[in-house]
């Protein structure tokens, strides 16, 4: 159902805080959460709460929160004791901005923690400050490897963003062939995944989303994909996770930023990107109907879209159970 932004927003906020965050912390992550329905991820969106309850029902949030456990003037890491991303990673976003902008280089880790979400949502600011930016975060072994059936890495999302002018170039993917939380909100809605994504616990295809949550999304992208989950699980036990984290536990993230004049004379990276983008979108097309893009500008222009209609599509479910989660 069509919603407004403003009460879209009031809903989310209003249900994370009856979960127990503040009005700021809740904020923070809606802000997160309506950039996603904004940029057409509803999967991503208002409905991430649904998950964030349940997960929080299992296990009650504490009274620590994410600290600095290591800092050096061009790295950080975060212990986020566990901590839900949304809140941690705008930590490590701002730990990363200052630290490159006053050095050229930072790297920031965050580890303990679960849920970060787009990591496009953090680096697109970083972009617009003039920094290089590159992301990652593994998971809970929810996916495959090429080859096999049994999750062994994450959805394990990669990212990376370009200062490029009339807006940053950011390219976000997640490395399974379709996301953890399509497949949650899927079995929300009691539909079937499409073919060919998802083992049930056998290790036989499945489009039921409560049998490939129960065994394993396949990768994306065959063994290419795979081995960037893989590398990615990695950076993860980098940042200080386990192998196969726990189940929503435990992740491990890393923020790497670079300002755009380390390397090459100031402005250079900024006109050259332009004149790229400009080749991109003005490229021969296969289909007139459908010109090559830069990555992130189907995001951009829905967003834009959607700003000024000033509403939202969201599912009248989701909705109601946000009215309706106890408190």
């Amino acid at each position: 159902m069509d919603v407004s932004i403003d009460d879209a927003s009031s809903i989310g906020v209003g249900a994370l805080c009856g979960l127990g965050y503040t009005e700021g912390e809740a904020r923070t992550i809606v802000a997160h959460l309506l950039d996603c329905e904004l940029r057409g991820l509803a999967y991503s969106g208002l409905a991430r709460i649904l998950s964030i309850a349940e997960r929080l029902a299992a296990h009650p949030r504490t009274a620590q929160r994410a600290e600095v456990v290591r800092d050096t003037p061009v790295s950080a890491a975060i212990d986020a004791h566990d901590e839900i991303g949304y809140l941690v990673a705008p930590i490590a976003a701002e730990l990363a901005r200052d630290k490159a902008l006053a050095a050229g280089i930072a790297a920031i880790a965050v580890r303990d923690t679960w849920y970060t979400g787009m990591l496009s949502y953090y680096l697109e600011p970083l972009a617009d400050a003039g920094l290089v930016t590159i992301a990652a975060s593994n998971a809970s072994p929810w996916v495959a490897v090429a080859g096999g059936s049994e999750p062994l890495v994450g959805t394990n999302p990669f990212a990376m963003a370009f200062p490029t002018p009339g807006g940053a170039t950011v390219w976000d993917i997640g490395t399974s062939a379709v996301t953890h939380a399509d497949a949650v909100l899927a079995g929300r809605e009691g539909r079937a995944l499409p073919e060919g994504v998802a083992f049930d616990p056998t290790g036989a295809p499945t489009t039921d989303p409560r049998d490939a949550l129960a065994g394993a999304l396949a990768p994306w992208g065959g063994h290419r994909g795979s081995g960037l989950a893989m590398a990615v699980q990695l950076l993860g036990m980098h940042a200080g996770s386990a192998a196969l984290p726990a189940e929503l536990a435990g992740f491990g993230m890393t923020i790497i930023a670079m300002r755009s004049d380390l390397f090459a004379e100031d402005g250079h990276l900024e006109r050259e990107a332009a004149a790229f983008a400009q080749a991109v979108r003005s490229s021969r097309p296969l289909d007139p109907a459908a010109p090559a893009r830069m990555p992130f500008d189907r995001s951009r222009a829905l967003r834009e879209e959607r700003r000024a209609r000033g509403t939202l599509s969201i599912a009248e479910g989701v909705l109601d159970a946000l009215r309706h989660l106890p408190a």
